[in-house]
């Protein structure tokens, strides 16, 4: 599989595509104002601690507080790990919630601690309670009106290794497999990690010499050592650390040996990426090309048109089916729709064909939108349980290299799939659109018919109130030229029935199925008076 790196940089947006065999499966897009939050380190303070939900609240100087879930405490917060007591110590707070939050004094609280039931430890109570300062790491953006998402299980991130603060132990990536090098790894891991820190050792890093390794961890312990300082020195929330760029961050996780190409097309992005990958990747630095086209870059690589399908509600099936995606607050709901795709002999082969083509960009489109959450895809029926059997299997195959978890679930008795996306980040359609000013995020706005109604029964109140000959309309310029099509239906209608005569003025600020009414010659506006 020919893996490539497209970076396209302009002075309003930057885009970052992930292209397989040509083929575009995964899209980053970032603005200037744009504000991420995934894997920056806070200081925050907690707000609240609420047992009924197994998690606590905690401001970290955000415009909401961070989400923090009992699950998502790490092991020194548990049974006998260091507390606070504000309350009990005056004179001696900072420097005790300090140590707290870096976990490196014990103090016994009297005040009662939450606690938390899980399968393979039973019931844990957790050290946490309101005012206690801790040291967190975002693992999901904002999203909808929930704020993001923390975990006191910290992590900073290198290119080869990950740097555990607060673990102990040294784990290294499932995908080095052969066993030398794995005892390799682990002996430069211990040589040079401080005690009581433990690590990650990534994919990255099989093969490498011990100096690049070694200095991998140098740098994440030097980082850390000043974000023990920052946090000594804190008496409020704070940011402690910010995660790197959105191209650092990519370059660093995804540029592998299994990536042909990083090709840029802007030279200061360029010049950015080679002084980083001389650091971090020399020996992949051959694969870093500038393109010097003059022609849109995307278009040359023939990304482009799968780009503007990411914001498209129908994705077409090769066979002549279709994809329909539609976006509610709860999940995404997919319906699998077989088109003009009926060229097999029987209903169930049809159904079969367009399925399995179904899942394959299913799939594609959860990675290429960023879709988190759950996921229903309506499959066309089939009756043969094998073929049912089948698509789970191949689903779960499609699903296997995306970087987020993704869990694939049963068929239900309605054929309908259901897979749930771990969420880190806004998919692509938070991203990249807003809601509509008209249709409130519908889809659908009333129709003008309906509007003309709403106007008539004011006219009606409006007679029975006042003797008034004259009165003005100011609505959306599509519900006046709908009215202007059909005077003989409404204007002489309104004359007749009502003796007014009504003035009709447009109004791009009226939302589409609004309406104002003025006294002619006046800015009064009347229209609650008689609705």
């Amino acid at each position: 599989m020919l893996r490539r790196i497209l970076i396209n940089a302009t002075s309003s947006h930057l885009r970052i595509a992930i292209t397989e065999d040509g083929k575009l499966v995964e899209l980053f897009t970032e603005s200037p104002d744009t504000e991420h939050h995934v894997g920056n380190i806070y200081l925050g303070r907690v707000t609240r601690v609420v047992q009924g939900m197994n998690a606590a609240f905690v401001n970290i100087g955000l415009e909401q507080d961070g989400f923090l879930h009992f699950s998502d405490v790490d092991s020194t917060m548990e049974e006998d790990a260091s507390d606070d007591d504000e309350d009990e110590r005056p004179g001696s707070t900072e420097v005790q919630s300090a140590s707290i939050a870096l976990r490196t004094s014990k103090v016994e609280s009297r005040k009662k601690k939450p606690t938390f039931s899980t399968k393979r430890s039973g019931e844990i109570t957790i050290n946490i309670h309101a005012k206690q300062m801790v040291v967190v790491q975002v693992t999901r953006d904002a999203y909808h009106q929930k704020g993001v998402r923390i975990t006191t299980k910290v992590g900073l991130t290198g290119r080869n290794v990950v740097l555990l603060p607060f673990e102990s132990s040294i784990g290294i990536s499932r995908k080095i497999y052969q066993t030398k090098e794995r005892k390799r790894l682990r002996a430069i891991a211990k040589s040079i990690i401080p005690e009581g820190m433990g690590c990650i050792i990534r994919t990255a890093a099989a093969g490498l010499p011990e100096e690049d390794v070694a200095r991998d961890f140098q740098t994440l312990v030097r980082d850390w050592q000043e974000i023990e300082r920052d946090v000594r020195s804190a008496t409020e929330p704070m940011l402690l650390h910010q995660e790197a760029g959105m191209t650092h961050s990519v370059i660093r996780d995804l540029m592998k040996d299994d990536v042909a190409q990083v090709v840029v097309d802007d030279r200061k992005v360029y010049r950015d990426l080679k002084a980083y990958m001389e650091k971090t990747a020399p020996h992949l630095l051959s694969r870093l090309e500038f393109f010097a086209d003059t022609r849109p870059m995307f278009d040359v690589y023939g990304v482009e048109r799968d780009v503007h399908l990411t914001h498209s509600r129908k994705v077409p099936l090769p066979s002549g089916g279709h994809l329909i995606l539609d976006h509610t607050e709860a999940m995404v709901v997919v319906d699998v729709n077989s088109g003009r795709a009926s060229n097999e002999r029987t209903q169930e082969a049809n159904a079969v064909k367009t399925n399995f083509e179904a899942l394959k960009e299913v799939a594609r489109q959860m990675r290429l939108r960023d879709i988190g959450g759950m996921v229903l895809i309506d499959f066309i029926d089939m009756q043969q349980e094998d073929n049912r059997r089948r698509l789970i299997t191949e689903m779960k195959k499609e699903t296997s290299r995306d970087r987020a978890k993704v869990v694939v679930y049963p068929l239900t008795q309605l054929g309908i799939l259901q897979v749930t996306r771990q969420r880190i980040r806004q998919s692509m359609a938070e991203r990249t659109s807003e809601e509509c000013p008209f249709c409130l995020g519908t889809g659908k706005v009333l129709s003008a018919a309906s509007v003309v109604s709403d106007i008539d029964r004011w006219l009606r109140k409006f007679r029975a109130g006042t003797w008034a000959m004259r009165v003005t309309i100011a609505t959306h310029p599509y519900i006046v030229h709908y009215i202007e099509r059909n005077k003989q239906q409404t204007l002489r209608k309104w004359l007749r029935s009502y003796f007014l005569r009504v003035r009709l003025k447009e109004d791009d600020s009226i939302e589409a199925g609004e309406f104002r009414c003025f006294v002619p010659g006046s800015a009064k506006d009347i229209t609650r008076q008689y609705q």
